[in-house]
């Protein structure tokens, strides 16, 4: 059966104004969390028109899925404007991300973990412990524990074998500034950086035994508790928030 030379084109047309999308979503987070639009601000759609250089439908597209991100806010009158966030709203989703990662730890303990999942999370962890070897950590080396710290959360999420929750999980860290990694930057160049991530990486080795031992309350009380550290490092961001290396950080109001 032949293809429509009509619903071929319209076929091209469709996947290529979805890639424009991603592209504008993807420059437009960038632009935001960099301070290039200002919290607050309201967004000119004809401005980006000619300042991306596309039609309006990708941008329209990228705008209504960075409102569901929570970067943008949809505004009574139309449009959108860069939000800005209190502290107690990135502390009240990174408490919501902490409790649901201690579900699923707790569920992971409760139903067990194949094995192959479990050895895959302590490869993860015994790379972390190499990294950590070092006795000051540079930027690269910081880039490189976000990377595998978020593979192991990952990993965490799926022990629960639950879709349901890994949907909730993925959704809760993908607020801004949620993410199990959102704050590490913050502690890059401080003199006791390292320190804190040792903290982390003894609760995940701490997790990850309870879960293999089947302690179901004991899991979750470690995860409930790791995501602390995010919260003792978003007030470290709002100190100084201009020598801040967490991207976004001038959208968050800081509590007076």
């Amino acid at each position: 059966m032949s293809t429509s030379p009509v619903r071929t084109l319209a076929a091209d047309a469709a996947e290529e104004g979805g890639s424009q999308a991603i592209k504008a979503q993807q420059r437009l987070r960038e632009w935001i969390l960099a301070g290039d639009l200002p919290a607050g601000s309201r967004i000119a759609e004809l401005g980006l028109v000619e300042r991306l250089g596309m039609s309006r439908t990708p941008i329209r597209a990228a705008l209504m899925r960075l409102g569901q991100e929570g970067l943008l806010e949809l505004l009574s009158h139309g449009g959108y404007a860069v939000r800005t966030f209190s502290e107690r709203d990135v502390a009240d989703a990174i408490e919501l991300r902490g409790t649901l990662e201690g579900l699923a730890a707790r569920l992971a303990a409760e139903r067990g973990v194949r094995p192959s999942v479990l050895k895959q999370a302590g490869e993860c962890l015994d790379q972390i412990d190499e990294l950590l070897r070092q006795s000051v950590l540079d930027d690269d080396s910081f880039s490189v524990f976000v990377l595998l710290n978020g593979q192991f959360h990952k990993l965490l999420s799926e022990m629960a074998d639950s879709a349901v929750l890994a949907r909730e999980i993925e959704r809760a860290s993908s607020m801004p500034f949620a993410s199990a990694s959102g704050f590490v930057g913050v502690q890059a160049h401080k003199s006791d950086a390292r320190d804190l991530l040792v903290v982390a990486q003894h609760q995940h080795r701490q997790v990850l035994q309870a879960i293999e031992q089947r302690e179901a309350g004991r899991a979750e009380a470690i995860m409930r508790e790791h995501s602390r550290i995010a919260r003792h490092n978003l007030g470290l961001a709002l100190q100084n928030p201009q020598q801040s290396v967490t991207p976004g950080i001038q959208l968050i109001r800081k509590k007076v």
